[in-house]
């Protein structure tokens, strides 16, 4: 009988040692879901139409085989620099103003950051900026786009 009781309280303590393990690594995981920064923007495209934009995201698609693709949002904007690749967090910008490459060369991104430096960079990736708007979902390719304010 007392040996039986050792091996309950053994088998309690391992399932507390567990439920605490668990839920020691989710609380982290909570609180950075909700520390993530929802990002508000005026989005005017390239027939001069605006839009304002909640949850504004870069979006692009990584194509794995020919039906078969891996989806990114991102809250950055991957530009080129030379031969490397910059990420310009969207906390950092202002603005930027979109001009158009020449056949199949990649947009020109004119960055305005909130400190007031500025810069041109050619899009490191082809992709768009996505978010919500009073009508619904909208997504604008980056070649469609002329500026992009965020609030």
């Amino acid at each position: 009988m007392a040996q039986r009781r050792q091996s309950v309280h053994r088998s309690f303590a391992i399932l507390a040692i567990a439920v605490a393990t668990l839920c020691a690594g989710t609380v982290p995981a909570v609180a950075q879901q909700n520390g993530d920064k929802a990002f508000h923007a005026l989005v005017t495209d390239a027939k001069d139409l605006q839009t304002d934009l909640k949850n504004v995201l870069f979006y692009w698609e990584e194509k794995v085989s020919e039906t078969s693709f891996i989806p990114h949002e991102l809250k950055h904007l991957p530009v080129k620099r030379g031969t490397a690749t910059v990420n310009i967090k969207f906390d950092g910008v202002k603005q930027l103003e979109v001009t158009p490459g020449a056949d199949k060369a990649p947009p020109t991104l004119h960055i305005t950051l909130t400190n007031g430096k500025t810069g041109d960079f050619p899009l490191a990736i082809d992709g768009s900026f996505k978010g919500d708007s009073d009508f619904g979902q909208i997504e604008v390719p980056v070649q469609g786009l002329k500026k992009l304010e965020f609030k």
